[in-house]
């Protein structure tokens, strides 16, 4: 699995949140276990 730029990941065992800034190939691990990617959080609409 490649990293994805400007994607937002996250440990679920301890929460560190990680920004990627480089795409690539590899996987961003936290204590030994792949990070997983964060979903944008949706916007208030202005209704």
């Amino acid at each position: 699995m490649a990293n994805q730029l400007g994607k937002r990941y996250k440990c679920e065992q301890c929460g560190t949140e990680v920004l990627c800034t480089k795409a690539g190939e590899g996987a961003i691990q936290c204590h030994s276990k792949p990070m997983v990617v964060q979903e944008p959080r949706p916007i208030p609409s202005s209704d």
